[in-house]
């Protein structure tokens, strides 16, 4: 009897030191099979779940506009007072709908190129008003003429085709024309063949965004669908910023840096976007990137809305900015077991820089230069509540229900091993007594 006794404790306790190592092998076993069945099927790569969703997206994708009022336009012109601007939005577009096209893999980076065709769809319901709601603007081909056309007697004829055109520095205009396009009448009378028509994103349907470079995941799942470059040129980037939840799915919000925007001293990968030494204040402020290369040599300035961490002269000559981190900063949300980006915040505000041109009247009278916010916009896409659900019961779930089962199998074993041994030394005591 003391022999079968001793001989049952003993092997509950090897049952139980069998049942914590098989936990304790199930945890890096499982783990690799895990990242072996997601590294599957996340990469961007033909015949897989990511690369089937990635092409055409079934997440909804909104870009709101917020656009920058001028309430006081004549005594600017006169006076060169400050702006006074009154934001009005959001004006909705649902955006980012169609197929990605000229898909190209290289398997040298990791990396897959491609082209986003655009297409915008007013939504009423999400906006304050209609795209026939109309604003006073600057006026987008006035203010870039001299920045174009440097030469002074040509400044003198385009002198003559504004007055005669009525065009003044600012002018009203509906949200529809202020976004993608406008005849205007300045350049309308322009005696050589020229683009007519103005916007601030002109042209922009039937048009394709790109060449995007995004990382495929193939050699790091992290990095799947992240921007690698746009147009050839290396991407802004980001740092992690918190851990937060989403629809009950943990993700890591990633946010983009103050330094993005800094100055070239403190960010010298910004030098590029310094080409106006007296804008700058000798490449000393902050805040703004010039992209008029990018635009045809129109001085197109690019910001966090309302000048969120900028220097304050650059947001000195405007009133009527209230910059806010919670509400203007960009962020990114991604599950970082599956490098999914499950939802983003694009915040961008676009801004024209004026500056007084002594042989064209609408800005003569100007005794200072403005970097003019003409609009905000925020583009937005979270995962919607039901493929959330399928998101939770398929990755969440099941990674949840194997560490459930590691610790139970761990945690049984370990307390069926104490507890046996334990039996056995008790008993091998009283029958030594």
């Amino acid at each position: 009897m003391g022999c079968d006794r001793n001989c049952g404790l003993i092997a509950g306790a090897v049952i139980g030191a069998v049942l914590a190592v098989f936990g304790g092998i199930l945890m890096p076993v499982g783990d690799m099979l895990i990242q072996k069945t997601i590294k599957k099927e996340v990469v961007l790569q033909e015949g897989t779940i990511a690369f089937k969703n990635w092409v055409k997206t079934g997440t909804e994708v909104y870009r709101q506009f917020w656009i920058f009022d001028v309430q006081n336009p004549q005594e600017v012109v006169v006076n060169s007072s400050k702006i006074k601007v009154k934001q009005r939005g959001p004006y909705t577009y649902r955006v980012r709908f169609l197929a990605k096209e000229n898909i190209t893999q290289d398997d040298e980076d990791n990396t897959v190129s491609f082209v986003q065709p655009n297409a915008a769809i007013f939504e009423p319901s999400l906006s304050v008003g209609t795209e026939n709601d109309t604003f006073t603007v600057l006026n987008l081909a006035v203010a870039a003429a001299p920045h174009i056309y440097q030469n002074a007697f040509v400044q003198v004829v385009l002198n003559s085709l504004i007055k005669k055109s009525k065009s003044s520095m600012f002018q009203t205009r509906t949200v529809r024309e202020l976004l993608w396009g406008y005849k205007d009448p300045f350049l309308s009378l322009v005696p050589y063949p020229i683009s007519t028509t103005v916007g601030v994103f002109y042209p922009y349907n039937n048009t394709a965004d790109g060449v995007y470079k995004v990382f495929n995941g193939k050699d790091d799942v992290s990095k799947v669908a992240i921007i690698d470059s746009y147009k050839g040129r290396k991407s802004i980037y980001a740092i992690f910023g918190s851990e937060v939840d989403l629809k009950g799915i943990p993700v890591y919000r990633y946010i983009l840096p103050a330094n993005a925007f800094a100055a070239p001293a403190q960010n010298p990968d910004n030098e590029c976007f310094c080409t106006e030494k007296i804008i700058s204040n000798n490449c000393t402020s902050y805040g703004v990137l010039d992209i008029g290369k990018c635009k045809e040599g129109k001085p197109v300035y690019i910001s966090l809305p309302h000048f969120l961490h900028a220097s304050p002269d650059i947001s000195e000559p405007i009133e009527g900015l209230s910059p806010n981190e919670e509400e203007h900063r960009t962020y990114l949300d991604i599950e970082p077991i599956t490098g999914f980006t499950l939802q983003f915040a694009k915040r961008l505000q676009v801004n024209i820089l004026v500056k007084p041109a002594r042989k064209i009247e609408a800005l003569k009278a100007l005794k200072r230069h403005y970097i003019v916010p003409i609009l905000w916009l925020n583009e937005t896409g979270t995962i919607g509540d039901e493929k959330a659900e399928m998101f939770r019961n398929q990755v969440i779930g099941k990674i949840k229900l194997l560490g459930l089962v590691e610790m139970v199998l761990i945690g049984v074993g370990v307390a069926m091993f104490v507890a046996f041994m334990i039996s056995y030394c008790a008993c091998r005591s009283k029958n030594v007594k």
